[in-house]
């Protein structure tokens, strides 16, 4: 009996210590949320700075956001790998840790993110668009031409998507695709001066 009212015990004093922790948690973000609504990154992140917790993925995901808000890079990244430690199959945090690696310009690192996130979940628009950019924009355009497949398979009137692979396919050789997809780009967006200047390219 005694042994019971000790565990009992123990487990309400565990729980009120519980309940206290979370409340501190959410006066904090409250307080952090309406910092950043008024544009005061550095209020922001400080409210959350005496209730951090190295192994609380929420606290680092919120931290990284805030100091990719306050320029300050290194720190953001280094909140958004914790964040992806704690939690490796949340894409959040790995788009969250693009973010100041783009500001940076470390594309490498980008290119790693984007390529994690895609063994999780291939079909990751976001993902898939973006690296068809990179891959784009270093000329690999085999490369980048397969991932903007995937998008417009998904999402065939999204513009952005549309163009890009119009001109990858233009610019890796196939000019009949490039041709079709240049004039799907214009019902969806008429008039459009880049669709309007690949156009002029094969004609």
């Amino acid at each position: 009996m005694r042994k019971f009212t000790l565990i009992a015990g123990l487990f309400l004093i565990s729980a009120i210590a519980f309940a206290q922790t979370n409340s501190e948690l959410q006066t904090a973000f409250s307080k952090s949320y309406v910092a950043e609504n008024a544009g005061n990154y550095s209020a922001a992140i400080n409210e959350l700075k005496p209730v951090y917790q190295a192994d609380s993925y929420i606290a680092n995901i919120r931290l990284g956001w805030l100091n990719y808000l306050s320029k300050q890079y290194t720190e953001s990244i280094s909140y958004f790998e914790k964040a992806i430690a704690l939690k490796p199959y949340a894409i959040e945090a790995r788009l969250g840790c693009v973010r100041p690696l783009s500001a940076i310009e470390n594309w490498e690192k980008v290119k790693s993110q984007y390529l994690e996130i895609l063994k999780i979940d291939p079909q990751n628009t976001t993902t898939n668009y973006w690296l068809g950019v990179i891959y784009y924009n270093r000329k690999d355009y085999k490369s980048a031409t397969k991932l903007f497949e995937k998008v417009v398979n998904l999402y065939p009137l999204d513009y952005d998507s549309v163009i890009m692979l119009a001109w990858a396919k233009l610019n890796s050789g196939s000019p009949a695709d490039a041709k079709i997809l240049f004039h799907q780009a214009l019902i969806i967006r008429p008039n459009d001066a880049s669709a309007l200047s690949g156009l002029k390219q094969i004609n």
